[in-house]
């Protein structure tokens, strides 16, 4: 009888312990599922973006400010002395205003991809939306400026991608 009890209770450890060690491996498996893909999506857009966006990431701002008649997308240094990264940043955003005009948002899809939310609609939409540059003394601004509703849910929808993605270098206002 003592052996039974000896073994019964061996087997009640093995058991016991055998899932509190598939219990932990599920949760490691769960809490890494759930916050690295966050984690590494911005870590690959920094990285396509850096081949894209001529300024360094980490010395900006991306701010998103959605408007009710469209949004205000401004890049601006963190330090306003640095002259290099302001040029660069009036320079770049100067070429892309030039180019969402035309319907062309090659250059953010590059970065967060052909399935970016709104730029469907904001490609085909282009010649609806009046897109302004303006120079900062830190940066630079695109003001967005929309008639139609269908297509400010999309520059909203557009704006919101850019948040999640751009991670703690973005903001909106």
């Amino acid at each position: 009888m003592k052996i039974n009890e000896s073994c019964s209770k061996q087997i009640h450890t093995c058991i016991t312990g055998g899932a509190l060690i598939i219990s932990s491996v599920v949760f490691v498996v769960l809490f890494a599922t759930a916050i690295l893909p966050a984690q590494t999506r911005q870590e690959e857009v920094a990285a396509r973006g850096a081949k894209v966006m001529p300024f360094d990431l980490e010395q900006t701002t991306h701010v998103f400010q959605k408007l009710d008649d469209g949004g205000l997308q401004k890049v601006i240094v963190k330090d306003p002395a640095n002259k290099k990264q302001i040029v660069l940043i009036q320079s770049h955003l100067k070429e892309e205003s030039e180019k969402f005009r035309k319907g062309d948002f090659s250059d953010p899809a590059k970065i967060h991809g052909e399935d970016m939310p709104g730029l469907v609609d904001l490609k085909s939409g282009a010649k609806k939306i009046d897109v302004r540059y303006t120079a900062l003394p830190d940066g630079a601004q695109i003001r967005y400026t929309v008639k139609d509703p269908k297509l400010v849910t999309a520059l909203h929808q557009w704006f919101s991608a850019q948040l999640s993605d751009h991670g703690h270098h973005a903001t909106h206002d």
